[in-house]
């Protein structure tokens, strides 16, 4: 099982991007956390307390039954939102993550995006990854746990470029779509009270089911990698 980090610039970035590849790594026993970098406010609809609360219930709509898999966990950096910039500060704050949770896998937005949030977030996750690896370092949060490099860097999709996604591959999410729908729901204040965002949720759907199709199962996510994927069996390969 790996220890696995997910960098999202705001809350819902990862459920829109990954939501249900993340609840079926967490059924398959890995060790999830989502790292929000900030709390996403300010937004038209939704202080503080409504999206913090938001992305407390969309947590809990992807944890695996009880007895089943490995409880997600998130946390946040605190930001500032429509601010993120690449700083040593703020490369430093997300090494100590990588730190403490032992990341062996980072997912993270793909590096060609429109909003400047996003592209700060991956260029801070990337560089973060080569300073975790620094010995004679300290970093906050680290939590005293040794350097490391995380050995595979995954490009998810939650853009704001109108673009269609080139994938490397296609994570089946077929048994946890319904999931990903329920924790994307529970952003009342982006997908329901703000009535030009409402058809997301059947745009959502409508891709997941595509790129489903495109690998022969009912539903799937797309991701994007710069480095090469290694495979020691076929096994895994759908159909």
């Amino acid at each position: 099982m790996a220890n696995i980090v997910v960098i999202a610039p705001h809350p819902d970035d990862a459920e829109i991007g990954m939501g249900g590849t993340i609840a079926r790594l967490a059924d398959q026993g890995h060790d999830v956390l989502i790292c929000d970098l900030t709390d996403g406010c300010p937004t038209p609809y939704g202080d503080r307390p409504t999206r913090l609360n938001e992305a407390a219930a969309a947590l809990e709509c992807l944890q695996p039954a009880a007895g089943n898999g490995r409880p997600i966990r998130r946390a946040m950096l605190d930001l500032l939102n429509r601010r993120v910039e690449h700083t040593i500060e703020n490369r430093h704050k997300v090494a100590g993550v990588y730190r403490a949770h032992q990341a062996e896998i980072v997912f993270l937005p793909h590096p060609e995006d429109a909003h400047p949030d996003h592209l700060a977030a991956t260029r801070i996750a990337t560089d973060a990854r080569f300073d975790a690896k620094l010995t004679g370092l300290q970093f906050p949060g680290d939590q005293g746990r040794p350097p490391i490099y995380p050995r595979c860097m995954i490009h998810y999709y939650c853009s704001h470029l109108r673009a269609v996604p080139e994938p490397s591959f296609i994570f089946d999410t077929t048994t946890t779509r319904d999931r990903k729908r329920r924790s994307i729901e529970a952003y009342a204040s982006q997908f329901v009270q703000n009535l030009k965002n409402r058809r997301v949720l059947d745009m959502l759907s409508a891709s997941d089911a595509y790129f489903g199709s495109r690998i022969g199962v009912e539903a799937g996510e797309p991701f994007w990698m710069r480095e090469p994927a290694g495979l020691n069996s076929l096994a895994s390969l759908v159909p």
